[in-house]
């Protein structure tokens, strides 16, 4: 039995050599393995942490020049706001002349707004009541034989006039006169407000 048990032991010994040597290999592989998918899910990881520093770069750039944009309409809107007013104060300076440089603007309105020199003026109440018969009286001055009346009703505007025959009306108040200026002079307003 010695000799078998020697045959069986050698077989033993080469089988334990061959599983060590298969295990071997095994391991070898699965740390070849390994270190490839190590390798792979580096790159990865580093790929979406690049990905993800370009997306969040550009989403902050995004967003300041989102912010500049909006910054930049709100000077605009404030700006314009300061403009929209400047043309108000004009309008109230208008209607804030000394008298008679406003009569005067009212009857120069009317004569170059007459048709046939026999309009109707409508003024505001207030200078209905205050000045509308010098208003009269000056543009039909200006018109030489002009007939020109003060209307009985009035108008709901700041200043100037309304010049009416029938159902033609003339609008030569301060608010469109200025509105009217305002266009061509805007940029102007503008370059003196903001230089």
């Amino acid at each position: 039995m010695k000799g078998t048990e020697k045959i069986i032991a050698h077989i033993q010994a080469d089988a334990q050599a061959q599983v060590d040597a298969i295990l071997a290999k095994c391991e070898e592989q699965c740390a070849a393995l390994r270190s490839e998918y190590e390798a792979k899910a580096n790159a990865a990881y580093e790929e979406r942490l690049r990905v993800g520093k370009e997306e969040c770069a550009a989403q902050t750039e995004s967003t300041n020049r989102l912010a500049q944009m909006e910054a930049r309409k709100g000077v605009l809107a404030l700006k314009q706001e300061m403009i929209s007013e400047s043309f108000e104060k004009a309008c109230g300076k208008i209607v804030a002349l000394p008298e008679e440089q406003y009569v005067a603007l009212l009857a120069k309105l009317a004569k170059e707004a007459a048709v046939t020199g026999s309009e109707r003026i409508v003024l505001n109440k207030r200078d209905k009541a205050a000045i509308g018969a010098a208003v009269c009286e000056k543009a039909n001055a200006l018109l030489g034989n002009g007939q020109l009346t003060v209307a009985e009703e009035t108008g709901d505007f700041a200043g100037g006039l309304i010049l009416r025959r029938d159902s033609i009306e003339v609008n030569c108040t301060a608010e469109l006169l200025v509105k009217l200026c305002r266009e061509e002079l805007s940029s102007k307003v503008a370059g003196v407000l903001f230089a």
